[in-house]
Formats: C-alpha cells, structure tokens, sequence
C-alpha cells in the first residue's frame, strides 16, 4: 500500500562491562576494522594464527563450546576448505550476532578472513538469518567495500592469499542453524540434523572440509590476533577464558547487549547491568541460553557466568541470553510454552525428538503430573535424539521444574 511504513525494530543498547572489550571493540571504543589483516596477511603464517587463537582458549560462542583452533586444525589445511560464518541467530531472546552483523559487520568480516587464513582456505560463506534484513543488507555492502578496498579477491594487498566471500540468507527455522542442517539448507535441501561422523570438518559442503564459526566468535579473533592469545586467555576464569555477550530481554529495567568476562555472577548480570525487572516486577525463574540452555530459580542467580557453573543446575551457558520469566506466570504455562517451541521446530528428522517433543506438549496442555512414561520418554530423547536440540530439551525441561520447585511438583520426569 502507497505510503504505508513498514515496522522498524528498535536500536539495541550495548554497553561494555570489562573495561578493555574485545567483542565490542569496534561498536563501543571505535577500532576501525581490517587493520590485523592487512599486518598478517602474506607476513605471517596460518599456523601463527592458530597458535595465538588456540593460546587464548577460545570457544564457540555459539552454544558448543568446542575449541575454535582445534576445529580450524581438524580440517587439515586444504584450499578446498570452506568457512562459514554462522549468523543464524534463532535462540528467542539473543540478539549478539544481529548487533554484530548490523552494527559492525566489518569486524566479523575480518575474523571470517583470519579463519579462512588459518585454514588455508579460499572461500567464505556469510549466512545470516533470514529474518535479519538489515543485517543482510549491511554484510552485503559491508563485502564489496572488503573487495573495493583489497581485503578480498585475488593476491590479497600483494600476496599469495586469495580470498573471497559470498553472503547468503538463512533457511528460516531454528534447527537450520545447527551446522549439519546448515550445511544441508546451502546444498539446497531440508534444514535438517545429519548424522555425524562424517564430521563437516571431515566432510562438509559439497563434500568439502568444512569449518562452522558463529559471528561472536568470529569477532573476537581480530583481537586475540592482534594482542596475543595470551591477553586473551587471561580474561574470564580458568578453563573458560575471555569475554562473552550477554543480551537482557525487554523485562528487564535496563535490557541490551553487554559484553561481560566470564565468570561473573548472574545475580550481578541481573541486578547491577539489567537493574532488576521493571516495574518492581518479582522475578520466577531466569532463563539462561536459549531453549536448550535451562532456567534459574532467584536464589540460584550467585552461580558464575560458565558452562561448568551452570551445568551444576542443570542449565547451560549457550548463546548467553538471559530472558527474565515474572514470579505472576503460571509455572505449567511456561513448561507449556517451551514443549510448543520444542513442537514448532522439531525438524523431524529424527523419532525421539520428533515424537517425544509433541508427546511432551500434549502431556503439558493437559495439566496432569506425568507417570513412568514421560520420564522414559525425556531418558530417550536425551539419549537417542540426532542433534543437541532433542538431547538438550530434557535437561531444560528439568531445570525449569527443579527451578520452580514445589510450584512444578510432580513434573521432574
């Protein structure tokens, strides 16, 4: 319709909470972008820069964690290698990568370049999430200024480096995002999980060695690069070193992205950046990480920003967003919602998730406490299911009813 305006979502508040931010560095302190590069490339060797980024202990900020130089190292160096930027962002309450993607989506082009460097590849996919429109208009603009400028294309600023990047839209569903189904969308078939081994490091894209790194991941390269795995390594707690990006749902007092070290209490998360919930709002139990990350009860909040901290809850760090569930929510209608979501996005290519996530949401609509069976039916699914959607579900689920405790009772499975 003429003069019809469309919606336009929000700016997003980001601040940083380190005091020297790495993720952020571009968006909040203005480091101009691509000048790593342009001082490694044809002066330093791929193996540099894995040791600097395997140095640092940096992991996938995706949700995995899997070590990011262990996984450039598995695909063997050959040219053939793709590396794809995972932007396709679908845990409901994160916003990291969008933010990354719109606001600064010459850093994340940059770190794409670096881990094609250290792995001697040729090639770059971007993939951002459908939904992100403005993001896909800006890494599109963002990759031909890379090649205007010579950050891209053949002989890279006089090198041997030959390097380019093509930007593509997700598959529209949460499991598209998993690596195995991503691969399965850009090869033009159904989002859905693969079974592994073959590995995509082994055997991905076309059948080419295949490295899958999220965009917070990605952004953080340039600066460990740049100053060393060892600045790095030094942030954060033990075993889980560096800085992550916390995003505050709109509950909260103060909500945006905060780059945050590792290691700090939730509570101080909640309180001190987010400011509590608005309104003078009570809080009933904090989700952490997405639908497969888990819940917190108020007096769980001490526990330290870290997988290992978290999992001692039953829960998982995630894409770290933290979406704040108001004490007046009925505790069955929130166990209702999250076996929904499990329903609406199961990709069904295998039986436990597809069936025990609609099995799981028909026993919630019921509202009456489930017997031996649900609690079978969470042991397969988390056992037997093809990716971490269905195995992570249980967990979830059970988080949420030790969270709520007494108010969920009858529920644990």
């Amino acid at each position: 319709m003429a003069g019809r305006v469309r919606p336009q979502a929000p700016p997003i508040p980001v601040s940083d909470a380190t005091g020297d931010t790495v993720v952020l560095a571009g968006i909040v302190a203005g480091e101009a972008a691509w000048r790593t590069w342009v001082e490694i490339v044809g002066r330093r060797s791929p193996e540099w820069v894995r040791s600097r980024v395997g140095a640092s202990g940096l992991r996938g900020r995706g949700g995995a964690g899997f070590p990011v130089a262990a996984k450039w190292a598995a695909a063997g160096g050959s040219p053939d290698t793709v590396v794809i930027a995972n932007g396709d962002e679908g845990d409901p309450g994160s916003y990291a990568d969008r933010l990354l993607m719109e606001l600064d989506p010459a850093r994340v082009l940059e770190g794409l370049a670096l881990a094609c460097f250290a792995c001697g590849a040729r090639r770059g996919l971007m993939l951002v999430r459908s939904e992100y429109p403005r993001a896909l208009a800006a890494m599109r603009q963002a990759v031909e200024q890379a090649r205007a400028d010579g950050h891209l294309g053949r002989r890279v600023h006089g090198s041997d480096v030959d390097l380019d990047v093509e930007v593509v839209a997700g598959a529209g569903s949460y499991v598209a995002g998993e690596e195995t189904a991503l691969i399965a969308g850009l090869e033009g078939g159904r989002g859905c999980a693969r079974a592994r081994p073959p590995y995509p490091t082994d055997q991905g894209l076309w059948g080419a060695p295949t490295v899958v790194n999220n965009v917070e991941t990605l952004a953080a390269v340039p600066w460990i690069v740049s100053r060393g795995g060892g600045a790095y390594a030094r942030r954060g707690v033990p075993g889980e070193t560096g800085t992550k990006l916390v995003c505050l749902s709109e509950r909260f007092a103060r909500p945006g992205c905060y780059e945050v070290e590792l290691g700090v209490p939730v509570r101080w998360i909640v309180t001190e950046l987010g400011g509590g919930l608005r309104e003078g709002a009570e809080l009933g139990v904090l989700q952490v990480g997405g639908p497969l990350g888990g819940f917190l009860a108020e007096e769980d909040l001490d526990v330290p920003l870290t997988e290992a901290g978290l999992a001692g809850y039953g829960a998982a760090l995630g894409h770290a967003g933290l979406v704040a569930v108001e004490q007046r929510l009925e505790p069955l209608d929130v166990l209702r919602h999250v076996w929904e979501f499990a329903a609406a996005e199961s990709c069904g290519a295998c039986s436990p998730c597809r069936v025990g996530s609609r099995r799981g949401l028909e026993q919630a609509r019921s509202g009456v406490p489930p017997g031996d069976s649900y609690t079978r039916m969470l042991n397969v699914m988390s056992e037997a299911s093809l990716c971490a959607f269905g195995r992570r579900l249980p967990q979830a689920v059970r988080s949420l009813v030790r969270a709520y405790g007494d108010r969920l009772r009858g529920w644990c499975g």
